[in-house]
């Protein structure tokens, strides 16, 4: 197959690369037989590549330049409307929340009219999560943590292989693990103090009131309810309200579980302070070791820590730095190009700082 020499300005997205492209590394940045992508222009430029070898046959003739602008406005477009769902979303759970507390059973034709616009959103664009500690406060922390749960389980769910039918029922799953949670006295579950132990075995019984709300439920499937109840139960026994062990934990409870740990701990809460996305993702897989299905953390990791090349990110030192090449051995820490000086830096030597987020949209 014949090959030519293009300009990267003028590359574009679905062309062929036919070598290998270097720069400066020791594995290439893109390989051999690559189809050319946005993130793949993108990076380009960062390495200051001004031509490669592309098969012919499947030139063009646009810009590359006028497609990654277009691609920009689609994609500001596209998070607009994810967050204003979103918001609707989390005004619309708070008022089912109150009706909960007052006795009411929960309506599904509700949840799923609420949830299942959000989730479709997420299936297809993973990147949506990033953003999803940013949206909550403290004071309703509680409903952003529910419909959060939700989406996260859904596209880990995605990833594992699970088919949409399944990746949806979890995300219902995981909105309704907390529910509740409205029958926990609001001086409990809002208190900024230390639990008294009575108060925290209060607290330990949320997943059994969840059961209860759940288990009549004809649109819900029985595993889901079951995951549901076993939400906070831990493979080495550590968990409740059971504290059973590794054998009689469904993968669909360690599902919500892991979703639930992660946006918890990236969250700002009445009691506690959010903690970096990446630490969060290190402190699951090495400090909780034992507790989780490595296959569900391994999972986790691929959605949040395995970035596209060109990603922005904030490092816990505050510098902003793009994302330049993973290393599969330890994802949460690639080699990244600080923003402000140009210099490589490769986070799985350099231990002294870490990511601390993405950077998601185009004027942060």
């Amino acid at each position: 197959m014949e090959t030519t020499q293009v300009n990267v300005a003028e590359l574009n997205v679905g062309q062929t690369i036919a070598d290998n492209i270097f720069a400066n590394t020791q594995f290439p940045i893109i390989y051999k037989d690559t189809k050319v992508t946005y993130e793949h222009l993108h990076i380009l430029n960062v390495f200051n590549i001004k031509s490669i070898p592309v098969y012919q046959q499947l030139s063009g003739k646009s810009k590359a330049t006028d497609a990654v602008e277009s691609h920009s406005i689609q994609l500001a477009e596209k998070v607009a409307s994810f967050e204003k769902s979103y918001a609707n979303a989390i005004q619309q759970f708070k008022k089912e929340f109150f009706n909960w507390e007052s006795g009411a059973k929960i309506d599904m034709t509700k949840i799923r009219g609420m949830a299942i616009p959000l989730i479709e959103q997420v299936l297809e664009n993973r990147s949506y999560i990033f953003d999803l500690n940013s949206y909550s406060n403290p004071q309703d922390y509680l409903y952003h943590h529910c419909i959060a749960t939700g989406l996260i389980a859904s596209i880990m769910a995605q990833k594992l292989g699970y088919e949409k039918g399944i990746c949806i029922q979890m995300a219902i799953a995981g909105t309704l693990a907390d529910s509740g949670m409205a029958k926990i006295p609001a001086r409990i579950r809002d208190k900024t103090s230390k639990l008294t132990a009575h108060e925290f075995a209060e607290i330990r019984q949320h997943p059994v009131h969840s059961y209860v709300m759940v288990k009549d439920l004809g649109a819900l499937k029985g595993e889901m309810k079951k995951a549901i109840f076993q939400h906070h139960e831990r493979l080495n026994g550590s968990g409740y309200p059971k504290g059973i062990k590794s054998e009689d934990i469904s993968i669909f409870s360690q599902i919500i579980a892991v979703a639930d740990v992660y946006h918890a701990m990236t969250s700002e809460r009445l009691y506690s302070e959010k903690k970096a996305t990446f630490q969060v993702i290190e402190m699951i897989k090495e400090s909780e070791f034992g507790k989780f299905d490595i296959k569900v953390v391994n999972a986790l990791i691929a959605i949040v820590a395995e970035l596209p090349i060109g990603t922005r990110v904030e490092l816990s030192n505050k510098e902003r730095a793009e994302v330049m090449f993973i290393n599969k051995y330890a994802p949460t820490r690639p080699l990244v190009k600080i923003t402000s000086t140009g210099e490589i830096i490769d986070l799985a030597t350099v231990r002294s700082f870490y990511i601390s987020r993405v950077i998601t949209k185009a004027d942060d």
